[in-house]
């Protein structure tokens, strides 16, 4: 199965955006498996490629179970991918705005690479749970955890880093950046960034310390497994998590695609290069609305569409 980018759509470009790890509820997506046979397609189609029924874990839960990150993965990219699926079945060729760019944070960035044509739903769905499964591991072999600090500057938060050990994993907005490592430096980070006059530290219920050092031994496995399958030149760029700037190659996508998972994710450097192109309207696909959130606050002026169930793309019709 294949989606296809609808160039030929009339109507100003957008910026097509993909939701991460962390936004995953159980009962997500049921309403498209419902009411539409391509979202459901989807559905079928990743549960084929992983050769386990995951619609039932994200239909019915249990929500710890649902939370592994080797079913949270796949569990969102699948229905960012039905929620696309639903759209090119449901609207008309020239309602589907025209896509610029895309753009996914941290696992989304997979989902991107079936909207942009570079690999197909069933090879997305296997590297994805892959990568699921090789993170997993190498959490259980490094363990560690993730927080959230709010109200201090990436410079400051990256000589913190320095000073503990730690690393800075997410730069999502200005004001908004995510560190991780090991519990007791990050513990330790913590207490500086509020002494140098953070408004907020939030601790994150995650399995382990993403896009850090301690992913590391992740990278061999994630290289196998990219070397596995047959990756084209995205239809269009995408842009890397790693520096906020296009893919526009196979090559370029595999080595991104290794690079980020132990990288920052440069978040806000890539709303910055997309609106800098003269993008500002974004539609967030999957589920959640914190991508959206983000993007509001990086650029006000900016124009977001959140489609992540049935209703809200009929509603993208209406409008």
């Amino acid at each position: 199965m294949t989606l296809m980018v609808k160039s030929r759509s009339r109507g100003p470009q957008v910026a097509y955006l993909f939701p991460g790890q962390g936004t995953q509820t159980v009962g997500m997506g049921r309403g498209l498996y419902d009411q539409s046979p391509a979202a459901r397609s989807v559905f079928h189609t990743v549960d084929s490629a992983l050769g386990r029924p995951l619609t039932g874990i994200l239909f019915d839960g249990p929500e710890e179970t649902l939370k592994q990150t080797v079913n949270a993965q796949p569990a969102i990219m699948a229905v960012s991918l039905a929620c696309l699926k639903a759209m090119e079945e449901r609207l008309d060729r020239d309602d589907i705005p025209r896509p610029a760019v895309a753009a996914g944070h941290s696992l989304g960035e997979y989902t991107a690479l079936a909207f942009a044509g570079v690999l197909d739903v069933a090879d997305t769905a296997w590297l994805v749970n892959m990568r699921g499964e090789l993170m997993q591991e190498a959490c259980d072999r490094n363990p560690g955890t993730m927080a959230a600090v709010l109200g201090l500057d990436e410079m400051t938060i990256s000589e913190i880093s320095r000073e503990t050990g730690t690393y800075v994993s997410n730069v999502n907005t200005t004001e908004q950046i995510v560190i991780s490592g090991e519990r007791i430096p990050v513990a330790h980070a913590l207490d500086l960034a509020l002494a140098r006059g953070a408004k907020k530290v939030i601790p994150l219920q995650v399995a382990g310390a993403f896009h850090s050092g301690l992913m590391e031994s992740a990278k061999a496995g994630l290289v196998d497994a990219v070397n596995r399958l047959t990756f084209r030149d995205p239809r269009i760029p995408i842009i890397a998590n790693c520096t906020g700037e296009p893919l526009t190659t196979a090559q370029s996508v595999k080595q991104e695609l290794v690079a980020q998972i132990s990288s920052c994710v440069q978040w806000k450097r890539s709303i910055d290069y997309i609106v800098g192109s003269g993008v500002s309207s974004f539609i967030e696909v999957g589920p959640g609305r914190a991508l959206g959130g983000m993007v509001k606050r990086i650029e006000r002026g900016a124009r977001v569409t959140s489609v992540n169930d049935f209703d809200s793309i009929i509603r993208l019709h209406r409008n």
